[in-house]
């Protein structure tokens, strides 16, 4: 599938190109190069969107959800599966996951030997644990997760913008082709092959691309979409959840400026998230997480501790903390 994206992209360059430069389909110079400076600028950021998908390393749990050397010592020995969730469970008390099983479980995995931070899924086709997991995408052959999910949205949207483009400067010309108000050249092929299938990949790249940007709205993966996230307290899709703007800023940051080029700017560090029933103090939260962003890019790994006495409750419309304590949350970088 990647091999056949890439060579459809071909097709509609060397096409287009040569419509373009046809004098005959379109005579005025101005028009020719209005029409191919403003495609290429799609075409680039199309491409470089593409590009960070598909080479951006999915993110997988840091050191500190290992289990100490002790304690996997004895969950290795243990054959009983309450003593092995009693061990997990004594690690787990220092880490921000508040996510477990359908049946109540602390989520471990075997395979990466890690407790699986909240949002966290194993991956059966890259052999990893990957943060804030969504999908496994064949289209560019990686996984799509916390590292790159900016990424696969911003590529998906100027996919759907490059077929706009060409399907806006071919179909006027199409038009007087059908109507034989242009003479019968070897460029109305072109034009009938750009425009169908420009138009043909719009309906279902925009399909696609409208899913994803619910999810981006909601707060949630592909995952949690089709099933919910479980906490002590049962699962709730919209666990995650605060609100219309803040989920927003999640993915594509607080600054404006950077959301719609592909440069990491997702806030937080993938291995905690604040949550409706786990609360950061809502004055602190963006800072918290900001700070806590800096690690996928600088290629460093944050060690989370999450400490708290109460679990305050959130009122969802105006996100207020309902309960007497707030979380804190502290980041210790490793050099």
């Amino acid at each position: 599938m990647e091999l056949l994206a890439r060579s459809l992209l071909l097709t509609h360059i060397c096409l287009l190109s040569s419509v373009l430069s046809n004098t005959d389909t379109i005579p005025h110079d101005a028009e020719r190069i209005s029409y191919l400076v403003i495609f290429h600028i799609f075409l680039f950021m199309f491409l470089w969107s593409y590009w960070k998908t598909i080479w951006s390393r999915p993110a997988s749990p840091s050191k500190a959800f290992c289990l100490p050397r002790e304690e996997k010592e004895l969950y290795e020995k243990e054959e009983r599966a309450e003593i092995q969730q009693e061990i997990l469970k004594k690690v787990a008390r220092h880490l921000p996951v508040y996510t477990r099983t359908a049946g109540g479980a602390i989520r471990y995995c075997e395979s990466c030997q890690v407790i699986k931070p909240d949002r966290c899924h194993h991956c059966s086709t890259c052999q990893m644990c990957v943060l804030k997991m969504d999908h496994h995408c064949p289209w560019v052959n990686n996984c799509v997760g916390f590292s790159n999910y900016k990424y696969f949205v911003l590529f998906l949207a100027y996919a759907s913008l490059y077929c706009v483009v060409i399907s806006a400067t071919v179909i006027q010309y199409f038009i007087k082709f059908w109507t034989k108000q242009l003479p019968d050249t070897h460029a109305k092929f072109h034009i009938l092959f750009l425009f169908f299938v420009a138009a043909i990949f719009f309906i279902s790249i925009l399909s696609l691309l409208s899913y994803h940007l619910w999810l981006v709205g909601k707060n949630r993966t592909t995952i949690e979409a089709f099933r919910a996230p479980v906490f002590t307290n049962g699962a709730d899709k919209s666990g995650f959840s605060l609100g219309f703007s803040r989920n927003v800023a999640e993915v594509f940051g607080d600054e404006m400026k950077y959301r719609m080029f592909p440069v990491f700017s997702s806030l937080g560090d993938g291995h905690s998230f604040v949550t409706r029933l786990v609360h950061i103090d809502p004055e602190q939260a963006n800072s918290v997480l900001q700070q806590n962003g800096r690690s996928p890019v600088d290629g460093e790994t944050n060690q989370s501790a999450l400490s708290t006495n109460t679990n305050p409750t959130v009122d969802n419309g105006n996100e207020k903390i309902d309960g007497g304590k707030i979380v804190s949350v502290a980041v210790e970088n490793e050099p």
